[in-house]
């Protein structure tokens, strides 16, 4: 089995912490805060907390109806496949921000992964609609999509280039 590059372990490393980092932030929401009993509560003109249980991926996207356990169950399985999946390729991550991209992928799954085996859905609380951006979301989402996007800029800068 080859060895870990130090970028693979900072991958890791950093994507402990999005799961920390999101687990942590859903704690206080849910326990602490107990924002599902208040709806949402206005922090600014363009910022609210508001509680919705989402049954899709990143988002909302591909959301179930209530109570499809399979659906719930085959997002949990693919989230859990890309995790592992990426965790097998941090191994040999060589460019730092492949690092950083994989590390928040990583860990945006295993957070979104953990709610919706504990609870059967994502909890999710961010709602910017004051800025007209209509999805509510949470720590885990935000890793994956500034992830991906540095992902796909990582692809972009190591392409090769044309005659």
């Amino acid at each position: 089995m080859p060895k870990v590059t130090r970028l693979g372990v900072f991958a890791y490393v950093l994507a402990l912490g999005v799961v920390a980092l999101d687990q942590l932030s859903k704690y206080w929401i849910l326990f602490v805060y107990d924002l599902p009993g208040k709806v949402a509560v206005e922090v600014s003109p363009i910022f609210s907390l508001s509680m919705v249980w989402n049954r899709g991926v990143s988002f909302g996207l591909f959301r179930s109806p209530d109570g499809q356990e399979l659906i719930r169950w085959l997002l949990a399985a693919f989230s859990a496949a890309v995790a592992v999946g990426l965790i097998v390729w941090a191994r040999r991550i060589g460019r730092p921000l492949l690092s950083v991209a994989i590390g928040l992928i990583i860990g945006g799954a295993v957070g979104n992964l953990i709610d919706r085996v504990r609870w059967g859905a994502v909890a999710d609380f961010l709602n910017f609609s004051g800025l007209h951006f209509p999805w509510v979301f949470n720590v885990a989402d935000s890793a994956i999509t500034v992830g991906v996007a540095l992902l796909l800029l990582d692809s972009l800068r190591t392409a090769p280039k044309s005659a």
